[in-house]
């Protein structure tokens, strides 16, 4: 059965391309469209549980496409993924970052020209999302019993952790993806001022986005998060997010660690990769790497850590499926038997806290 698409968009040739892309794929049908956000509202209302999933843009005459979200969280009965449709990030970076915080599953950029519309990579960008947010749409209606999934070899746990005494130098490398900014306000505002530790943070993000990303989580949060800058010293109380579309890597050459922002070519079509993040890290000066891997699609961060356990000491936390939006990265890491913790999200920040200790 063809999934349902709704678009809410007021321009009618970013209808039309995003029509198009969408019937590429003969799983999806755009079923209905709206020209404003007060009739992507009313459909959703009338119809809760007709939508797999919406693509909504932000700027709407009547309504915004904000204003239709914040309507929505008063509705749960609406199950359809909402995907925002950002514009430039000089123009929607900061709206976006709040739609993902008011219940977006996740965004794509528009194209910003025709030549753009028609290629391979938005098209393939767009279906990739609309893939995973029908899936988590689907599985949310069933009513008919389904059989539980299969246990993974590693099983959920929780383990006694004491608290660090500072003793040798650490940090923590966080990775995530879809789901991974309202996710992150469970993690980093709870984290001490003092701690212990610098943290690499990769959020799979384009470009122009994460530093709103990073200011958002920075006026939250007692540690202080900044966008990452090329050749900058790692600071033990600071959380180095991963410029969307760049690479992050920890460069321990001539003395302190530094932060390395590459363009080197993707991998596995992921730039920033976190696989890279972690094995960057091998040949560090640090004695132990705490890693934590977080709600997202993929398996970005296994290989990483794999390699990365070869050669330092490592404590791996994974988000458990609960409380992930999608539970791809944490489940492939706990799947191959890497994990040491499987916790809900709200317990993250703690043990972070108690592996590294606080100044």
């Amino acid at each position: 059965m063809k999934k349902n698409i709704l678009i809410v968009d007021d321009s009618a040739l970013m209808r039309r391309v995003l029509s198009d892309t969408v019937v590429s794929d003969s799983r999806y049908i755009v079923k209905d469209i709206a020209v404003n956000g007060e009739e992507g509202l009313k459909l959703l209302l009338a119809n809760p549980d007709l939508y797999d999933a919406v693509l909504l843009d932000i700027y709407m005459p009547r309504m915004t496409g904000l204003e239709l979200l914040e309507e929505l969280e008063k509705h749960k009965e609406v199950r359809a993924k909402v995907i925002i449709c950002s514009t430039k990030a000089d123009e929607s970076a900061e709206e976006t970052m709040i739609a993902l915080e008011h219940g977006a599953f996740d965004f794509i950029k528009k194209p910003e020209n025709l030549i753009h519309a028609k290629s391979n990579i938005f098209k393939d960008s767009l279906l990739a999302v609309l893939e995973v947010a029908t899936e988590e749409a689907k599985t949310i209606r069933k009513t008919a019993p389904v059989p539980p999934p299969p246990r993974y070899t590693q099983a959920p746990v929780r383990r006694e952790v004491p608290v660090s005494k500072g003793s040798g130098d650490k940090i923590i490398a966080l990775a995530c993806s879809t789901g991974g900014p309202k996710t992150l306000q469970a993690v980093i505002p709870l984290l001490p001022e003092g701690l212990d530790a610098p943290m690499v943070l990769v959020q799979h993000m384009p470009a122009g986005f994460t530093n709103s990303l990073a200011m958002r989580l920075n006026d939250m949060s007692k540690v202080k998060v900044k966008e990452a800058v090329n050749g900058e010293p790692l600071q033990k109380g600071t959380v180095y997010i991963a410029p969307g579309g760049k690479h992050l890597k920890v460069n321990c050459q001539g003395g302190l660690p530094k932060a390395e922002i590459t363009d080197d070519p993707p991998r596995d079509a992921l730039r920033p990769c976190a696989n890279i993040m972690y094995e960057s890290l091998m040949n560090s000066k640090y004695d132990e790497v705490v890693c934590v891997v977080l709600t997202g699609m993929g398996s970005d961060g296994t290989e990483g850590i794999k390699a990365l356990k070869d050669k330092k000491r490592v404590y791996v936390i994974a988000q458990d499926e609960a409380t992930s939006v999608v539970y791809g990265m944490p489940k492939v890491v706990a799947r191959a038997g890497l994990t040491n913790e499987i916790l809900p999200v709200t317990e993250i920040a703690d043990i972070i806290t108690k592996k590294v200790g606080v100044q």
